[in-house]
């Protein structure tokens, strides 16, 4: 099968950085997309026409119909305590969503077809949420929790513990990674033998796995920051006693 063709191969060779330069379009939109917003809410007719949503269909409506239910389902993972991570999250998911559905365009790059922009979202989430483990549990809480309940198997506990959690940067990554390209390998594949009308059906197949993997991702860094911030019920009572 012959490369995937793009339109800015003329300007820019290197797949990667055709690549990272459609990942800085689409967070440019997004950053856009929040200025607008902001600027909206910051005025009391703003906030008024927000608060009695508009009968009629609108980017506004839209977009805090999105927010709404991104909250409701992140507070049966996180909790209401954890709200305010949903604009990190929420917004990863907007970026992923976005950047593999721009690549079913044809002529435009999948841009998480790259594990340079893959592994820079998961150090970002890896960095978050560790972050948000030191600063609830505190740097000592923090790292004793890698080290299990049994204090004769702390040693190994720990070393196998923190292994494993510097390896979501890698799991992050690959599972975008490969089932993105792979789904752009099916639909390649399958355009090149039936241009019309049978690609259609795989184009259907390949919007549900960007949404997907968009919401994986999401979803696995959810789970993250709520295990990162999670207080054992055990600390609390020893604490207590003492």
């Amino acid at each position: 099968m012959a490369p995937h063709y793009t339109y800015l191969q003329t300007l820019l060779p290197d797949s990667n950085v055709e690549k990272l330069v459609l990942a800085c379009g689409v967070a440019g939109l997004m950053l856009g997309l929040g200025a607008l917003v902001k600027s909206r809410l910051s005025t009391s007719k703003g906030v008024q026409v927000n608060v009695v949503p508009s009968s009629k269909l609108s980017l506004f409506g839209l977009m805090d119909f999105f927010f709404e239910s991104w909250v409701k389902f992140q507070d049966g993972i996180i909790g209401k305590e954890g709200r305010k991570h949903a604009p990190f999250t929420a917004t990863l998911f907007l970026f992923i969503l976005l950047s593999n559905l721009l690549g079913l365009i044809p002529g435009l790059g999948a841009i998480t077809t790259t594990v340079w922009i893959n592994v820079g979202m998961a150090l970002v989430v890896f960095a978050y949420f560790n972050v948000v483990g030191i600063s609830e549990q505190g740097l000592v809480n923090y790292l004793k929790h890698f080290a299990g309940p049994v204090w004769w198997l702390a040693p190994f506990i720990f070393v196998l513990e923190i292994v494993s959690t510097c390896l979501r940067v890698l799991t992050l990554n690959l599972r975008l990674y490969w089932n993105i390209s792979a789904d752009h390998i099916v639909l390649g594949v399958f355009t090149e033998i039936a241009p019309l009308g049978v690609p259609i059906a795989f184009y259907a197949l390949g919007t549900f796995v960007a949404f997907m993997q968009a919401f994986v991702f999401s979803l696995l860094t959810m789970v993250y920051i709520k295990f990162a911030g999670h207080h054992d019920e055990s600390d609390h009572d020893h604490a207590k006693a003492h």
